[in-house]
């Protein structure tokens, strides 16, 4: 897979962006599993997109819900068995 991001919170340490090759949309946030640091991809429709984008500040409730891994059933790349916490 390769994410491209579309818009970036360094203070809430987020991004929203899109998957080149299917072109779905998704929302990222770093995570760390103590060896390795890396993202986790939740989807997002068009439309959350897209709202998202337009007001960033409405994707921090969506963002603090995959924090808390309420979300997992949208993650894009689904975790090993040593999964990280998020950064």
């Amino acid at each position: 897979m390769k994410f491209t991001d579309a818009y970036f919170s360094r203070e809430n340490r987020y991004a929203l962006g899109v998957e080149e090759r299917t072109g779905r949309y998704c929302a990222s946030l770093p995570a760390s599993n103590g060896v390795a640091d890396y993202e986790e991809y939740y989807e997002l429709s068009y439309a959350q997109f897209h709202h998202f984008s337009a007001d960033p500040a409405d994707a921090l409730e969506f963002i603090e819900a995959c924090r808390r891994r309420e979300c997992d059933d949208l993650l894009m790349q689904k975790p090993g068995s040593n999964r990280g916490t998020p950064v």
